[in-house]
């Protein structure tokens, strides 16, 4: 891969990052800043792939994958505890 698409793929990455930690610190819902942290990992994941490429160590992929599983995991433990909250505040409404 050339370096200058290599380049592109960095600037729009980070033109990703920028909006994703915008909306992660606006919200206004959980929901929008578990998105913006997928949004921040699947960055993390193409910089790593970008980095790869461009120095021919396949090192980077290896941390790509660590990143990903750790993505997956906190994806899964954050929607869990919104779907708690979620259901820990319509049961104190319904209540007389």
């Amino acid at each position: 891969m050339s370096g200058s698409s290599i380049d592109l793929l960095v600037a729009v990455v980070l033109v990703a990052v920028a909006l994703a930690v915008l909306r992660f610190v606006r919200g206004p819902s959980d929901a929008d800043r578990l998105i913006a942290l997928d949004i921040l990992f699947a960055a993390a994941i193409a910089l790593c792939s970008a980095a790869a490429l461009s120095s021919g160590q396949v090192l980077f992929l290896d941390v790509a994958i660590g990143v990903a599983l750790i993505g997956f995991v906190a994806t899964l433990a954050w929607a869990r505890l919104i779907s708690r909250r979620r259901a820990a505040d319509s049961s104190a409404d319904s209540e007389p």
